[in-house]
């Protein structure tokens, strides 16, 4: 992750040498061509140029003293974001624990509906078989004490008063009892699964704040960094344009002088062969002038004269449809581009695990949502086997796939293809060794 940012740390002073080159050729061009008119060039006194090369020369100090300060952040900022994709990795995981924990609690909370509803009707015969016995004059206190019982034992309890009422008695509290009974497990096992439902979308919620802050965090850290180092960069660009303005200044008139100087031993010698030719027609004879032939070079010219599986295609395929687009902390269906979570939300986009997942889909395979979910499910294949369309991981730790923060497709010859990080987008690029943890081959 820490490539782009190292690679534009070794860059960034090119800038400034490209601008130097423009200051000096200006500077020059002022005298470029004897005889141009306009002002003569004022030149730096030596301690003028001192000053700017001592204020060079600190900027450069600091800037060079920054060096190992800036790795050593950039390093940070680099594990930050590591530890930001294995949060993020564990929310997923127990994003989808919560889902199938949701589905078994609405499955129970509807057992429970049905066995209440059993019970009802059960309560309903009873009832209806108390009136009966109301109106044929046959009810009893034993009775009421059986439609009053608190509970499935007492109610049986109270069920042995009742035999000399007759047989479809009996049945109809037994019914009763039993309804009861299976409204209660039901009811209770609901509870429980709700609750572990409850706990397990906690969980994930907890897991995306910590992840949300991490990420967060490493941006901030990231941002904080580049304009530390853009503004050494600028001041010491200030500094060597200043510096630079100041030599191209005296070169120009160091220049100028140069050519003024010529310009007179030119001219004198002008004056001195005019007078040698005066005195020269005056005392030698008359010759024909030596007629010289013109001969033109030939031309030459030059012409310039004018070079595997089904499914690991499909797959490929599908995710180059979306090269260069936004990378979404989180997002990535399998329908393609989603919404992210946490600091990416509303960003539609991919993760990297995101677009893995959704790749593989187009051909038919189906694979887990998070990077390493994804390593430990699929088949492994080591840096020597790797093949075209295999997953290729990264971990912080390349002994312990718990640490895995990052997961690409591996495109064959040195290349991947990737949804690298936040504020980047899905790319092809070369193949990382470091921290390279292994491989699966979805296929497989």
């Amino acid at each position: 992750m820490g490539t782009e940012a190292t690679t534009q740390r070794r860059t960034g002073h090119r800038p400034v040498r490209r601008m130097a080159g423009v200051v000096v050729v200006a500077a020059l061009c002022l005298v470029a061509a004897p005889g141009t008119a306009g002002a003569t060039p004022t030149n730096p006194s030596d301690e003028q140029i001192g000053a700017a090369r001592q204020q060079q020369d600190t900027a450069a100090q600091q800037v060079g003293a920054l060096s190992a300060e800036l790795a050593t952040a950039q390093a940070e900022v680099d594990a930050a974001r590591a530890r930001s994709a294995i949060a993020l990795d564990t929310f997923q995981a127990e994003q989808a624990e919560y889902e199938v924990a949701q589905a078994a609690a609405d499955a129970a909370a509807a057992t429970a509906d049905d066995a209440a509803a059993e019970l009802a009707t059960a309560r309903t015969a009873i009832a209806a078989f108390a009136r009966q016995s109301y109106q044929q004059g046959s009810t009893s206190p034993t009775l009421e004490a059986l439609t009053t019982a608190d509970g499935p034992a007492q109610m049986l309890e109270r069920a042995a008063l009742l035999e000399a009422a007759g047989a479809h008695q009996g049945d109809v509290v037994v019914e009763v009892s039993a309804a009861e009974e299976r409204a209660r497990t039901a009811e209770t096992a609901a509870h429980a699964t709700l609750a572990e439902a409850a706990t397990l979308k906690q969980e994930a919620e907890d897991a995306l704040a910590a992840a949300g802050e991490l990420e967060a965090g490493a941006r901030a850290q990231a941002s904080g960094l580049a304009a530390r180092q853009a503004t050494l960069e600028q001041e010491l660009a200030q500094a060597q344009q200043a510096l630079l303005g100041l030599e191209g200044a005296r070169a120009a008139a160091e220049q100028y002088a140069a050519q003024q100087v010529t310009a007179e031993r030119a001219a004198a010698a002008e004056r001195a062969a005019a007078e040698r030719a005066t005195a020269e027609r005056a005392t030698a004879e008359r010759t024909p002038a030596p007629t010289r032939s013109l001969v033109s070079a030939p031309q030459s010219g030059t012409s310039a004269g004018t070079g595997d599986s089904s499914a690991v295609e499909t797959a490929i395929s599908a995710a180059r449809r979306h090269l260069g687009t936004i990378y979404s902390w989180g997002g990535g269906s399998l329908n393609g581009p989603s919404m992210g979570w946490g600091v990416d939300a509303g960003i539609v986009g991919f993760d990297c695990s995101g677009l893995t997942r959704y790749a593989y889909a187009q051909a038919g395979i189906s694979i887990p949502r998070n990077s390493r979910a994804q390593y430990a499910a699929l088949p492994k294949v080591s840096r020597s086997e790797l093949q075209r369309g295999d997953l290729v991981f990264w971990a912080t730790n390349t002994n312990s796939p718990a640490t895995i923060h990052h997961v690409a497709i591996y495109l064959g010859g040195g290349q991947i293809l990737e949804a690298p990080q936040s504020g980047s987008v899905l790319r092809v690029t070369s193949m990382r060794w470091s921290g390279f943890i292994g491989g699966t081959r979805p296929t497989a």
